[in-house]
C-alpha cells in the first residue's frame, strides 16, 4: 500500500500536535480574498436619483469592490464579487464576465457579480441614460471610469485567486429589522404608523471563512434593503458601506463583502441624514456579529453552479402613435425623453426588443443553497424560493445584470413604479404576465440540475 508524503505529514502533525492536525483536518475548502478602490477620482454623475442636478462634490467614504474565491476539495472554483455601485448594465456585465472566463477559465455559472445599489455611486456604463441630463464631459468621464472599473474587477478576481489558502466554511441566516415594504406603508406617514404592513424578509444571510489559524479571513453577508438613505453629492456605499466599516474594525484582517438581497420595494425608513445611514449600518453589523459569535451550520465541500440566460418576454410596445400621445401628455421629463427616444427607434426602422435575456443562477455551496437574480428583485420572490428550497436559502438580487423592477404578479397587476419601470431603465414596455412563473420555475429547473432538488 502507497502512502503519499501529504498523508505522511498529517501523522507526523497529529502526532506533535494534535490540535493543530485536527483543525488542519477541518480545512475542506480554499479560499481568497482580494478588494479595489473604485472611488472615482474625479467629479462625475452620481446614479440613482434623477433629481440630482450635478456631479458629485467629495466622499464621505470610499467605495469599494471584492472578490472572494472559493474552491472546494475537488478543484471546482467560483468567485463572489461584490460592489458599491447602483448596478450593472448588461454590456459591462458581459464584458466583465467575459475577461474573467478568458483569463482564469471561470464561466458564467461561476460568478457572482453583485451591487450593493448604493444610490452614492458613479454612473456607469449606459445605466438609465434617460433619467440623467449629462453634458459630453460627463459623458466622457463616465466611459473612462466604466473603462477603468471593468480593469480593476477582472484584476481583483485574479488576486482573490491567487490569494487561494486552506480554509473553512460556514452559513447562518440572522435577522435585523429597518427595512419597511415602501409599497404598503407612506413614508410621510411612518411616525403615525402604530402597526407596518408586509410583505418583508428580515433575514442577514452570512458567510464566514476561517483560516488555517480559525482566524476570520472573510465575512459575506447580505440584506433585503434600498441603500437609499442618502442622497446628497457625496461617494458612499450608503448602511451597506458603513456595515462593511463596522465589521472589518471589529475584526481586523477580514474582509466585509454585502451582497444585496430581494430588496427592491424595501426602504430604510425614516432616511436622509448620515447618522441614520450609521445607525442602520451598525445595526446591520451587530447582526451579523452576532451570528459569527454563535455556533454556525459548517459547510461541507461541494461547490455546484448553475447559470441561464432566460427569455422573458416584454408586453406588446407602444405603437409610434402611442409614443407620440404619451410624450404630449406626460410631465415627466425623463418620461419624456424615453418616449421621444423609443419613437426615435421606430422611424429609424429599428425593430423594439420584444423579450430580454434574464440571468438566473444557482449555486451549492456545501448544502448551502444561493439563487442570484438579475434585475431589481422584489421581496415575493426571496418569500417563495425560500418556500421552495428551504428557509435557510440566500436569495441575491441585483446580480449579474441590473435592467430593471422584476415584479411579482400582484406588482405587476397593481401597477406604480416597480410594476412600470420600463421608463426609468430604457426597455420599450413592461413585463409580460407571467414572468413570476417563468423566472420561478428556472430556478427549480436550475436548483435540480445540480441536485438542490431531486428530480421526481
Amino acid at each position: 500500500m502507497k502512502i503519499s508524503i501529504i498523508n505522511l505529514l498529517i501523522v507526523f502533525l497529529a502526532f506533535i500536535n494534535p490540535v493543530q492536525a485536527q483543525n488542519n483536518a477541518a480545512l475542506v475548502w480554499k479560499a481568497g480574498v482580494s478588494k479595489a478602490d473604485i472611488t472615482p477620482k474625479m467629479a462625475m454623475p452620481m446614479a440613482g436619483f434623477a433629481s440630482r442636478t450635478h456631479s458629485s462634490e467629495g466622499t464621505l467614504h470610499p467605495l469599494w469592490a471584492k472578490a472572494l474565491a472559493l474552491e472546494d476539495s475537488k478543484g471546482n472554483k467560483a468567485v463572489m464579487i461584490s460592489t458599491d455601485l447602483l448596478g450593472f448594465p448588461k454590456d459591462v456585465s458581459d464584458r466583465i464576465r467575459d475577461r474573467v472566463k478568458s483569463q482564469f477559465g471561470l464561466d458564467r455559472a461561476q460568478i457572482i457579480l453583485n451591487s450593493s445599489h448604493t444610490h452614492s455611486g458613479p454612473v456607469i456604463g449606459d445605466a438609465l441614460m434617460d433619467i440623467y441630463v449629462l453634458d459630453n464631459q460627463q459623458i466622457e468621464r463616465i466611459k473612462q471610469y466604466t473603462k477603468v472599473l471593468e480593469d480593476q474587477i477582472v484584476n481583483m478576481v485574479g488576486e482573490a485567486l491567487k490569494n487561494l489558502e486552506p480554509a473553512a466554511l460556514y452559513a447562518q441566516n440572522g435577522v435585523t429589522r429597518f427595512q419597511v415594504n415602501r409599497r404598503n406603508n407612506a413614508a410621510n406617514l411612518l411616525t403615525q404608523l402604530t402597526e407596518l404592513q408586509g410583505p418583508n424578509d428580515f433575514a442577514v444571510p452570512v458567510i464566514k471563512v476561517l483560516n488555517a489559524k480559525g482566524d476570520i479571513k472573510a465575512i459575506a453577508f447580505g440584506y433585503a434593503c434600498h441603500p437609499t438613505v442618502l442622497s446628497d453629492y457625496n461617494w458612499s456605499g450608503d448602511y451597506p458601506g458603513f456595515t462593511q466599516i463596522e465589521l472589518e474594525k471589529t475584526y481586523p484582517g477580514a474582509t466585509a463583502l454585502f451582497f444585496q438581497s430581494a430588496g427592491a420595494d424595501q426602504n430604510p425608513l425614516p432616511r436622509h441624514t448620515v447618522p441614520l445611514a450609521k445607525q442602520y449600518g451598525k445595526e446591520l453589523a451587530a447582526a451579523v456579529e452576532r451570528v459569527l459569535e454563535e455556533d454556525m451550520r459548517k459547510l461541507p465541500s461541494g461547490l455546484s453552479t448553475a447559470y441561464s440566460e432566460l427569455d422573458l418576454p416584454l408586453a406588446t410596445p407602444p405603437t409610434e402613435a402611442e409614443y407620440t400621445k404619451y410624450i404630449g401628455s406626460t410631465t415627466v421629463p425623463y418620461q419624456k425623453r424615453w418616449a421621444e427616444r423609443m419613437r426615435g427607434k421606430i422611424r429609424a426602422g429599428e425593430k423594439l426588443m420584444t423579450s430580454y435575456p434574464f440571468p438566473v443562477q444557482v449555486w451549492s455551496i456545501g448544502d448551502q443553497p444561493i439563487v442570484s437574480l438579475g434585475g431589481e428583485l422584489l421581496i415575493e420572490y426571496s418569500i417563495k424560493i425560500k418556500q421552495m428550497l428551504g428557509a435557510e436559502a440566500f436569495v441575491y438580487g441585483y446580480s449579474n445584470d441590473v435592467m430593471a423592477y422584476v415584479p411579482s404578479s400582484l406588482v405587476l397587476k397593481e401597477g406604480s413604479y416597480e410594476g412600470e419601470s420600463h421608463t426609468v431603465y430604457g426597455l420599450p414596455s413592461k413585463w409580460q404576465v407571467g414572468i413570476e412563473t417563468r423566472i420561478l420555475n428556472e430556478v427549480i429547473k436550475l436548483s435540480e440540475k445540480i441536485g438542490l432538488i431531486k428530480n421526481k
